[in-house]
């Protein structure tokens, strides 16, 4: 099998199990309070917009199709991209894991002569940890990313796929202005427009005077060599063409066959994602131009366990990710809990199925159990990926107490014998015992019942019933 992403780098594995994690979490009644404003809100924006695309389920099979094809043929079309992007004057470098990636960047911001780079947001730079591996080798790393950037002045971690800084309130963010952001005023308000406005006097300098700038991709054209990024601010454009030498980091799952299959995407995308028709700022560029943009280009091609994620049939679908978000704004659990209780850079449904398998199951085996089940994240996936499905297929990878295992089997052979299963009917009045709800049991019965509802048994079986008719 291909190997998982490497321990003690990145950011896929949490310092604790999600259910203790989100029991701290739903202690937070700022933060829960926050969450439901935010997801609320992206989740009234994107509905309306979704209803007016008559052909909406039409474009997610297209979308899902598309992926399909391009998981089936990944080897083939990452050398057809290499290729273009190296025909266009481009470099293409390969990255096995979180620590080979971070070596060729570093390298490469040293051999540009730069102690500083600027970065537009990108979910595969957190993975790899790549900010604390530039911070090790003596570069400054600076978010431009309004929202990164808050988290980055912050020292803290992103929450959300889409708005990292989601779980902070504009009184918060204010604080983390006036203790970090060098030469702020001492009188800004929390106002979002202030807010706005400081950051961009901020960064300003920071666009004009760095040489190198290291971004994301959304996509990349097997068919062209171009690479697209999507955002709302304008700095991903700032970035993409002001410095002399631009790095890219994308997850190999993220090129697609042909330019045209951008049409499909750029009609899912901002719609799932931010709520809007198209996004603001759609930058593509291929290669390098003389005299245009960037004079150097590097496009790292990250696997870190994407490999092992290939090679399970029902758990590929996970790759399909686009990285809208829209399956975290509808989801109950995340909704009450927020990122960080996941642990991983990825939260909500689909860090649920993408970082146990990106890490191997045993090291995030809680993940998968961190959801209800309700199926609200396949029905707002634009590309149709069935996360309910990954995550009881995950769950039958993830390890099993021995105590748990030996309970399984005891039940599978008392339902594989009748009269067993008659006795045990009978016996289960005697749950009553442990009084309303179950909360009487003793340990260690007492863990399943802290946060469920022991049902109470009928008055006769379903046999005593049809017996007497």
């Amino acid at each position: 099998m291909p190997a998982t992403a490497p321990r003690g780098v990145g950011h896929l594995r949490g310092d604790e199990p999600f259910p203790a994690a989100a029991r701290r979490a739903l202690g937070d009644a700022q933060l829960r309070r926050n969450l439901r404003h935010a997801t609320t809100t992206i989740r009234g924006k994107s509905g309306a917009v979704i209803g007016e695309v008559p052909d909406w389920p039409q474009l997610r099979a297209a979308g899902r199709a598309i992926k399909t094809d391009t998981m089936a043929r990944l080897p083939e079309l990452l050398e057809q991209l290499e290729a273009a992007v190296t025909a266009a004057g481009g470099t293409a470098h390969w990255a096995a894991d979180a620590v080979e990636a971070n070596r060729i960047v570093t390298d490469l911001v040293r051999a540009a002569g730069a102690d500083r780079v600027m970065k537009v947001k990108s979910m595969a730079t957190q993975e790899i940890g790549l900010n604390e591996a530039l911070e090790a080798a003596g570069i400054e790393p600076v978010e431009t990313d309004l929202a990164e950037l808050i988290v980055q002045l912050g020292d803290d971690r992103p929450s959300h796929i889409l708005v990292p800084a989601i779980h902070r309130n504009r009184a918060e963010i204010r604080e983390i202005f006036l203790r970090a952001m060098p030469g702020v005023d001492p009188a800004l308000t929390d106002e979002p427009a202030a807010l706005a406005a400081a950051a961009r006097r901020h960064l300003r300098e920071t666009f004009l005077s760095t040489r190198v700038a290291v971004s994301g991709a959304n996509f990349a054209v097997a068919e062209t060599g171009t690479l697209a990024v999507v955002e709302s601010e304008g700095n991903g454009r700032m970035c993409l063409t002001l410095p002399d030498t631009l790095i890219t980091v994308m997850g190999i799952e993220k090129v697609i066959p042909t330019w045209r299959d951008l049409e499909v995407f750029l009609q899912l995308l901002p719609r799932a994602s931010t709520g809007e028709r198209m996004n603001p700022y759609t930058s593509m560029w291929t290669g390098v131009t003389p005299g245009d943009g960037p004079q150097a280009f590097h496009l790292v091609l990250l696997d870190n366990g994407r490999s092992a994620v290939l090679a399970d049939e029902v758990g590929r679908q996970a790759l399909h990710c686009i990285r809208c978000s829209a399956c975290l704004n509808v989801c109950p659990v995340y909704e009450r809990t927020g990122g960080h209780a996941y642990g991983s850079v990825y939260p909500g449904p689909i860090g649920a199925v993408l970082s146990p398998q990106l890490t191997g199951v045993a090291d995030n085996a809680s993940l998968p159990y961190a959801s209800s089940l309700c199926g609200a994240c396949y029905d707002a996936c634009p590309v149709m990926i069935d996360i309910p499905s990954i995550l009881v297929h995950l769950r039958a990878e993830a390890p099993h107490p021995r105590a748990e295992a030996a309970a399984m089997a005891a039940a599978a052979y008392t339902m594989d014998h009748p009269a067993l299963y008659a006795a045990a009917q009978r016996a289960a009045k005697l749950s009553r015992l442990a009084g309303p709800r179950g909360r009487g049991l003793p340990p260690p019965l007492s863990g399943w019942t802290a946060s469920r509802d022991l049902p109470e048994p009928p008055p006769q079986t379903f046999r005593q019933w049809w017996a007497q008719r």
